[in-house]
This record gives structure tokens, sequence and C-alpha cells, in this order.
């Protein structure tokens, strides 16, 4: 009798764990995080890339024209200096040390940022696909708006989907991929339509391109073009409050029931600041303060208010717009001084953690 009580037990306690990974995982993917594989040194790609990042033009005040381009090096692109410093996206050991950092912030889908065939950032992708899949994440696509047109963009979907989707760290919703379409609104609705909508001239309904199109909602008047262009759902990316009417917190009310009314998918997106001033010096009324991680749970908790499917992290690594929570350290090059952390370079991944963990309670 005692023998058939610890078996019985021990098929409980199996079970039991079977089902807290399943419901890890599922609740993990809830989480998702803009990745940006756009970085380059001498060693790994034979040039710098975006460290010696452009300063960027006022579009209007000619006194921002002509600044030049940072240098690389200890003279880098961004408000803050990564921890490791002037890296390649394409190193292998870079990749796996990201994943374990993503691994470590509870977060379960990196969506990465892609410009196309044969760009970049569609250079290591296997790399990131197969390195995911060891640290049990997923991949996601930010598309970015490196296409002219809906039919351009469709043909590159297709390389997508036949190069990438059979990886099993593809991310599918219900069996689907999902999509962030960076910048959706510069193309009109009615192109969009002809492409999402189901009886579209280019429709991707119910063929191999099929997916969940996510769309960026960023002024108020968007509502209209999410009701006529067959978007499945929108996403707020930019991680300044107030900088837009999507990125506005007090508005996220209003947008989930939007979606709820045109059954929608809404992404809130969060981040721990904003700082952007060594590319755009113009820009100082954008700047939002980490205030020790305080803004970074603001976000998190207006975004948890709206009850979202997923949030998204604005952003892993997005270093030019200082976004990121990626681990920072203190440094100093000529008279200027980096923004850093304070004491804990890897606060941010800590924090992301904890809010995470939050989040999911509430699921």
């Amino acid at each position: 009798m005692k023998h058939v009580k610890n078996f019985l037990l021990l098929i409980a306690c199996t079970i039991f764990s079977i089902s807290f990974a399943q419901q890890e995982k599922v609740s993990r993917d809830k989480l998702q995080i803009f990745y940006y594989g756009w970085y380059g040194n001498q060693k790994t790609d034979g040039s710098l890339q975006h460290w010696n990042h452009e300063i960027i033009p006022h579009w209007s005040n000619p006194k921002w024209n002509n600044l030049g381009n940072h240098k690389g090096g200890d003279d880098i692109g961004a408000n803050f200096y990564p921890a490791l410093g002037n890296y390649s996206s394409n190193d292998k050991t870079i990749i796996e040390k990201h994943m374990k950092m993503i691994k470590d912030s509870g977060v379960g889908v990196v969506v990465v940022s892609w410009l196309g065939k044969d760009s970049f950032t569609d250079k290591s992708l296997i790399q990131y696909l197969d390195i995911a899949d060891r640290f049990n994440l997923k991949i996601a696509f930010h598309i970015e708006p490196f296409y002219k047109s809906v039919a351009e963009l469709r043909d590159q979907l297709s390389y997508l989907v036949k190069t990438y989707a059979h990886h099993p760290a593809f991310y599918k919703k219900d069996g689907k991929p999902l999509y962030y379409v960076y910048d959706s609104y510069k193309i009109a609705p009615e192109e969009w339509s002809k492409l999402l909508s189901k009886n579209g001239e280019k429709t991707i309904r119910n063929t191999e391109l099929d997916a969940y199109y996510i769309g960026l909602w960023v002024e108020e008047k968007d509502a209209a073009f999410f009701n006529t262009s067959g978007f499945d759902g929108f996403y707020t990316y930019f991680a300044s409050e107030g900088f837009v009417f999507g990125s506005t917190t007090s508005n996220w009310e209003y947008m989930a029931q939007y979606a709820k009314n045109h059954h929608l998918i809404f992404i809130p997106c969060v981040g721990p600041g904003y700082s952007d001033t060594r590319i755009r010096p113009w820009n100082e009324a954008n700047f939002k303060s980490r205030e020790d991680g305080k803004y970074y749970e603001r976000m998190f908790d207006a975004a948890m208010k709206v009850n979202p499917e997923f949030i998204g992290i604005t952003s892993f690594n997005e270093w030019h717009e200082g976004t990121q929570i990626e681990p920072a350290i203190p440094k100093k090059s000529g008279g200027f001084i980096y923004e850093d952390y304070g004491k804990d370079p890897w606060m941010y991944i800590k924090e992301t953690k904890r809010l995470a963990d939050k989040f999911l309670k509430t699921k």
C-alpha cells in the first residue's frame, strides 16, 4: 500500500511539474522585449556599425546641421556606455550573453529589429534562433520601414517565413507568427487593406504569410487607420511618456477599450527611461529620467492597469535612445560623462524580472 501511495504521489508531482513548466512558458511569452542586432565592430565585421552613429540634424533649425558622427570606442552615439563595450551583434559569445541576460530578466520573447533579406540584421538570425532556443526563448520580428510598398513587403515576408518559420524558436501565437510593424502609418490604410484584409487583392490571409500584424499607434487620429487597414492590433513602442498620444499612459485605457470594441490586440510598451541627446542634441524635451527605477515601475503599473495580453518592453539594447536594460557602466570620455545605473550595472535586468513577475501574477 505504501508503494502505491508513493507511486501516486510521484505521478501527482510529475503532472504538477509539467503543468507548471507549461504555464511558465506560456506566461513568459506575454513579456516581449525589443532587441537591436545592428551593432558591429572592426574585429568581427570589418567596420564599426552604429557605435559611430551620426549626430542627427534637426528638421528645420540649421543650428544642428553638419555635426558629424561619433567616432566609436570611448565616444559612442549613446548617453550610456555598455558594460560589453563596442560589441558586434554577430559575435556568438555576445549573442549568448544577451540571451542569458534576457532569460534572467524574466522575458519570454525577443523582438528583433529586421531590415529585410541580406541586411545586417538578417546576417546572424539563425544563430539568434539557435541560441534563443537553448535558453527556452522565442524570437519575434520588428519589421522596420525598409520597404516601399506592401507588394515589396509581401515578398520580404515570404523570404522570412521560408527561411526561418520552421525553427522551434520562431515565435507563434496560436500557431501564427506575430509581427510588429514599425511606422506602419507611413503607408495608407487602403494599401494595407490590400495585404491584410481577407478579400484584399494581395491578401496574406489563409496563406503561409498569415500572421498577427501589429501596427504602431502614434497619434489619436490613428484610430481611423486601424478601423480600415486590416491590422490585428497595435503597439505603442516609445518609452518617453507624453512624447506622442500612444506613449501617453493616461490614454491607454481608451486604447484598450478601442481594441476590445474592434477585436484587436493592444500591446502597451514600457521602458526604463529615455535619453538620446548624444544623437539628437536638440531633443532634451523628451528626456525621461530613470529615477532609480521609479519611472520604469510607473510605466509597468500603467500597462498592468489595462490588463493587456502582452506587454512590450522598449528596449533591451536601443543604446542610441537610452531605453536599454542591458548593463551599463560609469564612464567618462573627454569632457562627457556617460549616465549610468548607480552601483549595480545589472539593476535593470533585475528590475525587469521583478516587474515581469508582478505582471504575471495578474494573469
